[in-house]
């Protein structure tokens, strides 16, 4: 068991350092004075990955650093400690987190901020026979995937199904993915001398709609673009199963790949249901302090929470509501310190904004449509927003330069290959 700092000293423990996470534990150790309280951040990696990039590095147009945050240099050694380790058990009469390997930490204060994972729907072969967008690991798996295929395709006997690529899901990551990688079949179709006509993306949604639940305009119009980027797009048509050789549609109907990502949704993370008997999709209930039922020492933020809006309705788990929680929960961390009232969360919804690959955007912001390069830009801005919050503009323009030089060794293997296809 780890030893306390000081006699007096609170621990607060947060357990994940995702967007809700890093954050409560960034904006603590900005704003507590030394020696105020003892925090120990938990994670299973020495780093933060930017979940909303992660469909750039599936996609091979974003290179795997940029998706990285080194966790030490945005912690400040004297305020929070880092501790790698995936959570085994949580005794909260006892106030003891076991880590795996036998480790256990006792905390004051808990910060739940375990993430989410894959949701199925109960839709088999999903885990068995497709790729998900969770994680850098698995990211870079449909990146080698895809290229895999390309020279594969190059080197042997064409086979239609092998440059054939499936998105089961048209939510946010669903189009965000198949903008870009419609844009990266572009570039590989000319790095290796294949016909674009080949190559099929399809797109799978078991709603009307693409975006389902966003605005009907921006819906069309990022089917639209999808459309033009040469996206199948097949709505109203849900996957029966996923198998080796692609999915199982209505009516028997098989679409056949070996390159299926599955991006149809998420739910909270197993261990939040492990530890809570009351969750909804794995996500627990949460009350206006962020506290679950019946534990005033434990917060919950992030996808592991769920908040309801005026409608009754969940909110969508989005890294702005995880942000805005990871804040909050500090601030109100603090309050407890320091012996004052905790404030009630309550989200600030500024907009929203879907990436339809590179040079394509929608969404709403402050209640405004936006499209096109406007979009792209607001995108990016809130993306670095994010990260001047927990490293400052040094971690903005380290983020920038690798996305610059990722940029030119795309235009500079474009011209390569087009020189090559001309002699």
């Amino acid at each position: 068991m780890m030893a306390r700092m000081g006699d007096m000293q609170k621990r607060i423990v947060i357990l994940g350092a995702g967007f809700g996470g890093l954050t409560t534990a960034v904006t603590l150790q900005r704003k507590m004075k030394l020696h105020e309280a003892e925090i120990i951040l938990v994670n299973k990696n020495s780093y933060h990955h930017v979940t909303t990039w992660l469909h750039e590095l599936a996609a091979g147009t974003s290179p795997m650093d940029k998706c990285m945050v080194d966790i030490e240099k945005v912690l400040q050694e004297d305020k929070v400690k880092l501790v790698k380790g995936e959570v085994s058990s949580i005794d909260f009469k006892q106030k003891k987190v076991e880590l795996n390997g036998g480790a256990s930490l006792t905390y004051d204060y808990l910060v739940m901020a375990l993430g989410s994972e894959t949701e199925t729907f109960g839709v088999p072969g999903v885990k068995e026979h497709t790729y998900v967008i969770r994680s850098i690991t698995s990211a870079v798996s449909i990146r080698d995937q895809i290229e895999r295929m390309f020279r594969k395709s190059k080197i042997e006997s064409f086979r239609r199904e092998n440059l054939h690529f499936i998105i089961c899901g048209s939510g946010f990551t669903g189009v965000e993915f198949a903008g870009e990688l419609a844009d990266r079949v572009d570039e590989l179709c000319k790095e290796y001398g294949i016909d674009r006509n080949k190559v099929r993306i399809s797109n799978v949604e078991a709603s009307p709609h693409v975006l389902a639940g966003f605005d009907p305009d921006l819906s069309e119009y990022a089917k639209t673009v999808l459309k033009r980027k040469g996206v199948d797009i097949n709505t109203s048509t849900p996957v029966q199963e996923c198998t080796p050789r692609g999915v199982l549609l209505d009516e028997k109907k098989e679409l056949q790949s070996p390159t299926v990502v599955w991006t149809a949704g998420v739910r909270g993370h197993s261990l939040t249901a492990k530890f809570m008997k009351e969750t909804i999709r794995g996500r627990l209930k949460v009350d206006q302090y962020l506290r679950p039922p019946e534990q005033e020492d434990v917060f919950v933020v992030g996808d592991s929470s769920v908040l309801f809006n005026e409608s009754g309705g969940p909110y969508p788990p989005t890294a702005q509501i995880a942000v805005q929680q990871g804040t909050h929960c500090a601030q109100n961390l603090l309050a407890l310190l320091r012996g004052k009232r905790m404030q009630p969360f309550q989200p600030r919804i500024k907009g929203t904004i879907v990436s339809i690959g590179k040079k394509e955007a929608a969404g709403v912001v402050y209640g405004r449509k936006i499209y096109g390069t406007k979009a792209v830009w607001m995108k990016r801005l809130v993306d670095y927003h994010y990260l001047y919050r927990i490293g400052g503009m040094k971690l903005v323009m380290e983020k920038i330069k690798l996305g610059d030089k990722q940029s030119d060794r795309r235009n500079n293997s474009s011209k390569s290959s087009d020189s090559l296809l001309d002699h």
